[in-house]
């Protein structure tokens, strides 16, 4: 195998003449020093993953929000122009179908579940 570049830049083979001539003590804690590292990776991966769920969650949210005003935005148009007297029931009847008032909840017609975060610990 190739040597990585980058921070992870780390031999993968274990250093084997060493370790078949080691005694039990110098075993023991190249044991502790290779599980010591094991540890740190762990916590920077999972550093690496809140990183990378925020992120994608922030993306996600944007995504949404951009095709939430592009399917709104044709019924906010049609409650900005000008109603004619004898449209006025007509509108009215087809603004209570497709398009929301200002004070409008824009939330409205979605559940009400509230999304569950995880805390950093």
């Amino acid at each position: 195998m190739l040597p990585r570049e980058g921070p992870l830049n780390y031999k993968t083979q274990p250093p084997w003449e060493f370790l078949l001539s080691a005694s039990r003590n110098s075993l023991q804690s190249y044991e502790l020093s290779r599980l010591s590292h094991a540890a740190n990776l762990r916590k920077e991966i999972a550093q690496l993953l809140d990183s990378w769920l925020e992120e994608n969650t922030a993306a996600m949210l944007a995504r949404w929000l951009m095709e939430e005003r592009d399917h709104s935005t044709p019924a906010r148009e049609s409650c900005e122009r000008p109603v004619a007297k004898d449209e006025g029931a007509a509108a009215l009847d087809a603004r209570g179908k497709t398009a929301h008032a200002a004070s409008d909840n824009f939330f409205a017609d979605r559940p009400g579940a509230r999304p569950e975060f995880r805390s950093r610990s």
